[in-house]
């Protein structure tokens, strides 16, 4: 069996700058991602990072400065984008109020002179994709904003078009019916085959939908992994602090023993760490832990457990965070499954003890 993934996009080298002399915006610089086929695929990063700037150039709503992009190996970039096999569903979902949903969908078929059979039969399927087909003669007024969206991607996905680019499309939502969507929109991509490429500055949207995931900030790709990867293993410190919640330590390294790292904090206390990077004895960098990878507890007999004050205490439902002082300016946030005793057991201002799996730090150059 061939598992050999196939190339869908290809970006290399990119850069787009906007306007020129003193006034000039560097928005994406020189920037390489390979998408494959039948990948969900999310650019994620803060407002302003360049993930929708490239996504406008995947699109080809914008030109290029300099670079290349290639769709399934061909050179895309000089290409109009009605030219393009691409579809994009934006944030707002710009359905025209004057059609029905049955119309708003068969748009794009009959801008393409399809035959009437077939924009009737392919429109009827797309609905039935996403249970609409009992909407089709409402107008967009009459639905409701997730009913909008999945008439959007309906429209989007009836050409056929072998990627589809998605902006944002979840922002307009409230929470409830947010994580509804992702879910649908997750099937829907594994239904059709298609690839998609979705953009969003939500970690959870990112780490729930995707196949893989890159992360971006001031115009450049940080890292692109899975999602696992991504939050188990930054590959800096944007990444880890942008990537759910950590804790950030600044440490120097004092003895390396294989793939283990013995980093001292500036409390003096000794932690074991690993790294995606080398690193020499002396070198200062930061150590990035997940509050949910702490044990707190009463009592120790390791002599590596640090030592602190409880400080904080947040109840948020499922768990609690807690907030451990090890010196004034030093402290670790902690998460914890509750129990019915925990509330009991902890008290504001106890000395605890921190525990940290040899696994959970993560020392970052950068």
């Amino acid at each position: 069996m061939n598992d050999k993934k196939i190339n869908s996009i290809e970006v290399t080298n990119v850069t787009k700058i906007y306007n020129t002399g003193a006034s000039s915006t560097k928005a994406l610089k020189n920037a390489n991602l390979t998408i494959y086929d039948n990948e969900f695929f999310t650019l994620l990063g803060p407002s302003g990072c360049g993930k929708t700037t490239l996504l406008r150039l995947i699109a080809g709503f914008e030109d290029i400065t300099e670079g290349t992009i290639k769709l399934f190996n061909e050179e895309i970039v000089t290409l109009p984008p009605n030219k393009r096999p691409i579809n994009t569903v934006f944030q707002h979902y710009a359905l025209f109020p004057h059609l029905n949903v049955f119309e708003n969908v068969a748009f794009g078929l009959r801008r393409l002179n399809k035959e009437k059979n077939l924009i009737e039969k392919r429109t009827m399927e797309v609905l039935d994709l996403i249970q609409m087909q009992e909407y089709a003669t409402r107008k967009p007024n009459q639905l409701s904003g997730g009913q909008q969206q999945r008439v959007a991607l309906a429209r989007a996905l009836a050409p056929k078009p072998k990627v589809l680019l998605l902006d944002e499309p979840l922002s307009a939502l409230d929470l409830k019916l947010r994580q509804a969507m992702r879910v649908e929109l997750k099937t829907l991509q594994r239904e059709t085959g298609i690839t998609f490429v979705f953009v969003t500055h939500d970690q959870e949207e990112a780490l729930s939908m995707s196949d893989r995931i890159a992360v971006m900030s001031s115009g450049q790709v940080q890292q692109i992994g899975k999602p696992s990867e991504i939050y188990e293993y930054p590959a800096n410190r944007f990444v880890a602090d942008f990537i759910g919640e950590t804790n950030l330590l600044n440490a120097t390294v004092e003895k390396i023993d294989g793939k283990s790292i013995l980093c001292r904090l500036p409390s003096g206390q000794i932690l074991n760490a690993t790294s995606t990077s080398k690193v020499n004895s002396g070198q200062k960098g930061i150590i990035s832990i997940r509050p949910e990878k702490l044990i707190m507890k009463k009592q120790s007999s390791n002599e590596r457990d640090l030592k602190g004050n409880l400080g904080q205490s947040t109840y948020l439902g499922t768990d609690t965070q807690f907030k451990v002082f090890l010196r004034k300016d030093l402290s670790l946030a902690i998460r914890m499954q509750n129990s019915p005793s925990t509330s009991d057991i902890y008290k504001l201002g106890d000395q605890v003890f921190v525990s940290i799996d040899d696994d959970a730090a993560r020392f970052l150059i950068n």
